[in-house]
């Protein structure tokens, strides 16, 4: 489910709604439940009344039409960056998924449209900030209310500009959005959803690259392989950390035995499975709550298409996602620190196997003036600090809001930023990570080392785009090139 979103997130395949009669059928079912409540003078929240604490507040009929337009333009108060366009299609995805399950009164011409902004890569600005993760993520999904109505500004494949001159450019008018659609698009947590499956991602892509760089580390430092043997992990069979090491494994595997220093490795290395498996684990913990979340029905009211009831609740309360991307957080941050620490092991010649200092490739009396890795190291460590810091977890920030009719939330939205935020930082420790195992290869080789598998196969890939560090060079590039490696799936690692 999290690949589909994903694979939808960036125009690699197409929404289309089911066109089954049935299903169309229950769609317009949901839709008249709302509509026989409105005729019956009944109050149906969001439709008749005010919203939030101003639910006391009754709409005439006569001003019902104009709700919807006012509830997503007095929200229209987010701040920070905007989401990119992956993310915003990110969440344009997952709310489709929910207002799909015909639970939320959306019309046929609803869900179509959000069909077409996909296909058609017309994704709404998103302002970052603003939610706190219940009644779902009202701000930010304002943007995505406002962009189908033409209002706010959209990206349209990559160019900014207002959303009506974006509609017309593609054919279309601006959708005139039906009693309880506004809501509908705006009540639930589909901007943390939607974050939180891009950090699930990355976080499995920084799991796979740590094992390669930890099995490198233990190589050129002349480890003990005999710490990842499978028997281990087999007498505390977390998941997470028997494929952990036997990734480790994979990668260590070489033609040829190798010289072994120590009988123990450092935890950075020896440990090294136990920290990557519990990334895994909380990343398939993640993916389990994310899978639900978006399967699910995450609005206020609800509609009982086939019994015809409006019920009131409070599925828009993103307490599981908050909890699940607060771990991912911990986890990932945790990795950030194992690559930080093996980075250390590498810089020195105590720890590394008497690799030259902070890998400098530089022979002869002018080695004293080239520093290699040395910044590189403290880069890192900064790096993995601030990921550290943003590991405090989110829902533990609840606070009243709205009159203390929000009197708990969620700030799952929060969550799901610093996850993102938190697998930007690690990717680049690992970035650096990458750079330095490879380095640390060719400086084994010139001295008659040969090289195992992964590391020849991860050093032919990235020498196509960073060049070994002979000498002191910048180095802001290289990791930016390696970066792009981990984000095109450019190391080729399989599952």
């Amino acid at each position: 489910m999290l690949p589909d979103v994903l694979a939808l997130a960036r125009g690699e395949r197409r929404a289309e709604l089911w066109a089954d009669a049935d299903y169309r059928a229950r769609l317009r079912a949901g839709q008249e439940a709302i509509e026989a409540r409105l005729r019956e003078g009944e109050p149906v929240y969001g439709v008749t009344t005010g919203v939030g604490a101003s639910v006391g507040n009754s709409i005439p009929a006569e001003l019902q039409a104009e709700l919807p337009h006012q509830l997503l333009r007095f929200h229209g108060c987010g701040t920070g960056r905007i989401l990119e366009d992956e993310e915003a299609a990110a969440v344009l995805v997952v709310r489709l998924a929910s207002l799909a399950q015909g639970h939320s009164g959306g019309s046929e011409a609803l869900l179509e449209r959000l069909c077409v902004a996909l296909d058609h890569r017309l994704l709404p600005r998103i302002p970052a900030e603003g939610s706190v993760g219940a009644s779902g993520d009202l701000t930010p999904l304002s943007y995505l209310a406002a962009a189908l109505v033409g209002e706010r500004e959209v990206s349209l494949a990559g160019r900014v500009l207002p959303a009506t001159e974006a509609w017309r450019e593609i054919g279309l008018e601006p959708l005139p959005l039906r009693p309880k659609e506004s809501l509908a698009l705006m009540n639930g947590t589909s901007v943390m959803a939607a974050l939180g499956a891009l950090a699930w991602d990355r976080s499995m892509q920084i799991a796979r690259l740590a094992c390669a760089v930890t099995a490198i580390a233990s190589e050129v430092t002349h480890g003990n392989p005999a710490h990842f043997d499978d028997r281990i992990f087999a007498w505390k069979p977390h998941p997470g950390s028997r494929l952990a090491a036997r990734w480790i494994r994979e990668d260590l595997s070489r033609d040829a035995p190798r010289d072994v220093a120590r009988l123990q490795d450092r935890y950075s290395i020896r440990c090294a499975p136990h920290v990557v498996g519990a990334l895994l684990d909380a990343a398939s913990f993640t993916r389990q709550i994310l899978e639900i979340e978006i399967n699910g029905v995450n609005d206020n009211p609800l509609v009982d298409p086939e019994a015809g009831d409006v019920l009131h609740g409070g599925n828009f309360y993103g307490g599981h996602v908050a909890l699940a991307l607060d771990t991912l957080k911990a986890a990932t941050a945790s990795v950030a620190d194992l690559l930080d620490r093996q980075l250390a092991l590498l810089c020195s010649p105590v720890t590394s196997g008497d690799l030259p200092e902070n890998l400098v490739a530089q022979q002869g009396a002018g080695a004293v003036v080239h520093h290699g890795f040395k910044a590189m190291q403290i880069s890192a460590s900064a790096l993995t600090a601030e990921a550290q810091k943003l590991t405090m977890p989110a829902a533990a920030f609840s606070r009243s809001t709205e009159s203390h009719n929000q009197d708990k939330v969620s700030m799952g939205t929060i969550a799901a930023r610093d996850a993102l935020r938190i697998a930007e930082l690690t990717e680049t420790v690992a970035a650096i990570g990458t750079l330095a195992v490879c380095q640390a290869v060719d400086l084994r080789e010139r001295e008659g080392q040969t090289p195992g598998s992964r590391a020849r196969s991860l050093r032919r890939i990235l020498r196509k785009a960073v060049p070994t560090l002979s000498e002191d060079r910048r180095q802001d590039r290289d990791i930016a090139q390696v970066l792009e490696l981990q984000r095109t799936r450019g190391f080729g690692f399989g599952s």
